[in-house]
């Protein structure tokens, strides 16, 4: 299957590019910025050796339809959307934070109570919770923003104010903005049968000083979402949650004894595994937006990125 796992383009006023773990961005002439998600499959930070199809696609207009569904509360970066797996935004200079916010006791906030922590990143959690709890109120757990290669470390509320990474006076609108988008995701998700169980947020300032959201929203990549129906029998039960996420391809690779750790090899992911992935992103893209997912066209990706990039920017 045709996927797009890197690019070289150089797009009319292009200043430089940068390669993230899942997406890459063109600056074009210190104004703008071309996104383009690409099919890139990242877990415990390590990018794995094979794309997965339609993942860029997917990510892409998740993340479009969240940044439309939620720009009357939070401002956006984001522009235009001239190619399936193309987002063109405003110029923002990123916070070199994550803002993470969990609603549920699950993933890595699951691992490190189960290894009889109590405080993750400032934040008490009560004793007496179970896997896939819900939290009285949502609690948020930010990380600092790694560089290529590095891993997302925890970090407190008072360490970054403390270490001036983010300005108090910013972080106040981090964390409103936050539990905003995080309210309203709830409230979407739960309109679709689901649950929006923890996600994370990034955001920017704008050349004008505007603090806006950036990146991605709502996806399969930021988020965690439970199928809302038999969640509470499950838990009554002891059951695993039935889920949509990454999770499931972070539990494939522990359970091939893989975690991102120095000496661990990535397991092998063969052709069908690679078609399962592919499918449940499908499937989270139809649960979450409501719609059928209509696959574009992928004769030839990187040729179709470019001429509608290069089209748009020259109108």
């Amino acid at each position: 299957m045709n996927t797009i796992t890197s690019t070289q383009f150089n797009f009319p006023g292009q200043k430089s590019v940068y390669h993230g773990k899942v997406r890459e961005v063109y600056n074009i002439n210190d104004e703008i910025l071309v996104m383009i998600a690409t099919d890139r499959l990242s877990a415990f930070d390590v990018v794995m050796p094979k794309g997965i199809p339609y993942k860029g696609q997917i990510l892409n207009q998740i993340a479009t339809k969240f940044m439309q569904l939620t720009e009357d509360i939070v401002p956006n970066w984001l522009i235009a959307t001239p190619d399936p797996n193309v987002a063109v935004g405003h110029l923002c200079e990123p916070f070199k934070v994550e803002m993470v916010i969990r609603g549920y006791l699950s993933g890595h906030a699951a691992r490190e109570y189960a290894a009889g922590k109590r405080m993750l990143c400032g934040v008490a959690m009560p004793d007496g919770m179970k896997e896939n709890d819900k939290f009285s109120t949502p609690i948020i757990t930010p990380t600092t923003k790694a560089d290529l290669g590095t891993h997302d470390e925890d970090i407190s509320r008072e360490a970054i104010l403390e270490n001036g990474i983010v300005l108090e006076e910013d972080y106040l609108v981090l964390e409103k903005y936050t539990r905003a988008l995080f309210q309203r995701g709830t409230e979407i998700a739960a309109s679709r049968g689901l649950i929006l169980v923890d996600t994370k947020y990034e955001f920017g300032k704008t050349k004008e000083g505007k603090i806006v959201l950036i990146d991605e929203i709502h996806t399969p990549d930021s988020s965690r979402y439970f199928y809302a129906e038999g969640y509470q029998e499950r838990q009554d039960k002891n059951e695993a949650q039935k889920q949509l996420s990454k999770e499931f391809v972070r539990q494939w690779l522990i359970a091939n004894h893989f975690q991102g750790k120095e000496g661990q090899q990535i397991p092998e992911m063969t052709d069908d595994y690679i078609a399962t992935v592919s499918e449940r992103y499908i499937e989270l893209y139809e649960n979450i937006i409501g719609e059928a997912f209509v696959k574009a066209d992928v004769s030839n990706i990187q040729e179709r990125i470019e001429k509608n990039v290069v089209a748009y920017l020259n109108k």
